[in-house]
């Protein structure tokens, strides 16, 4: 999608790791230690890393979580290593950030409709798995729109387990043009074709 439509920035909207073992869901007892999620983590992200070596991360709730417990336990801030230093990358980590105008956070308080009525503003975020969509609101002096964007991972995989039981996740991406325009680029998903010798 980068290539395709000729894009010049790159604006992860948050959640680029799970940390299902310090989750505030549920956690598998069966599942990955600390030091082995963050491992795998680590080598996922490289490969982020290595295509959009410049980017901006909205930092999601499932960032968060490693934070929230330091903070929570009463470590403070100094002791806490940046995102850049666990994961090895040279991401620009915000809260939110805009470009032409548009904001984009990652969403934890509502829907991308709510928060661009809320703050008067464009507004593209994440966090709800389910939703992919863009809506424009038109009044006599103004035009803004709210993208909701879906998320980047299967609902199968391990990292997305807490939420099994949900609805089955929006995947897809969005485009922005010049702060006026807004495309949801959804995966393709479907039945996967049959491999010779297997049968589904």
């Amino acid at each position: 999608m980068y290539a395709r439509w000729n894009c010049n920035q790159v604006v992860f909207i948050g959640d680029i790791i799970d940390n299902h073992y310090a989750s505030y869901h549920e956690t598998d007892p069966n599942g990955l230690s600390g030091i082995d999620e963050l491992k795998r983590a680590i080598k996922r992200v490289q490969k982020w890393s290595k295509s959009f070596p410049k980017a901006d991360v909205c930092i999601g709730n499932h960032d968060r979580i490693i934070m929230r417990k330091a903070f929570s336990s009463a470590i403070p801030r100094e002791w806490i290593k940046s995102y850049n230093e666990v994961l090895g990358t040279d991401w620009n980590w915000v809260e939110r950030i805009v470009y032409d105008g548009v904001q984009y956070v990652h969403g934890e308080g509502g829907t991308a409709r709510t928060k661009a009525k809320n703050d008067m503003q464009s507004t593209v975020q994440g966090h709800i798995h389910t939703q992919a969509y863009t809506e424009i609101m038109v009044g006599r002096n103004f035009k803004i729109f709210g993208t909701q964007v879906g998320c980047g991972i299967d609902w199968e995989s391990y990292a997305a387990a807490y939420a099994k039981n949900f609805k089955k996740q929006a995947i897809g991406c969005a485009v922005i043009l010049g702060g006026h325009t807004a495309i949801n680029c959804m995966m393709p998903l479907g039945k996967p074709k049959p491999k010779p010798g297997v049968v589904l």
